[in-house]
């Protein structure tokens, strides 16, 4: 059976994902997830553009991530949302992944959050972390990391910056 990872990225698939991420993880497949996109098949074209062929890539919505992540895989996978709202509807489908990494999101009109020290952009909404809280008290392992070759900062951690 594949190992699932998890990562917040309002970017969903560059070129960090692919070339430091990928390797590091040892990740077959990338599983992109934003409704909006999946709808837009030339945004789907361009973000799929630079994606190496050694990757299985697909960009869905909400729904069909559930039936593809319902589905069991012999393949390392890493899925990739926006915004942590994503993964509180995902909840079930992704409680036997191996960590949710949390990464650039940029700031919305809803944020007031932002992780304290960090190397990249990341603002969190009251929302968004009363859904992170509900993943870790579920028994998921959640952290900020920028890169592989980065530090972590667990989410307990970063509460205390809040």
């Amino acid at each position: 059976m594949g190992k699932l990872y998890v990562r917040v990225d309002d970017r969903l698939v560059h070129g960090q994902t692919v070339m430091a991420w990928g390797p590091t993880l040892g990740i077959k497949e990338i599983i992109a997830v934003d409704d909006v996109s999946a709808a837009n098949p030339m945004l789907k074209s361009i973000m799929t553009m630079g994606v190496p062929k050694n990757y299985k890539t697909s960009f869905v919505t909400s729904a069909e991530a559930i039936d593809l992540l319902s589905k069991p895989s012999d393949v390392t996978r890493l899925l990739i949302v926006k915004f942590p709202s994503v993964l509180g509807k995902l909840k079930e489908v992704i409680k036997d992944c191996e960590i949710i990494y949390l990464g650039n999101i940029a700031k919305r009109s809803d944020t007031n959050h932002q992780l304290s020290g960090a190397t990249g952009i990341f603002f969190l909404s009251d929302e968004d972390v009363k859904t992170i809280d509900e993943l870790v008290e579920s028994g998921l392992k959640v952290c900020f990391q920028q890169l592989p070759t980065t530090s972590m900062t667990t989410w307990a951690d970063f509460k205390k910056t809040l």
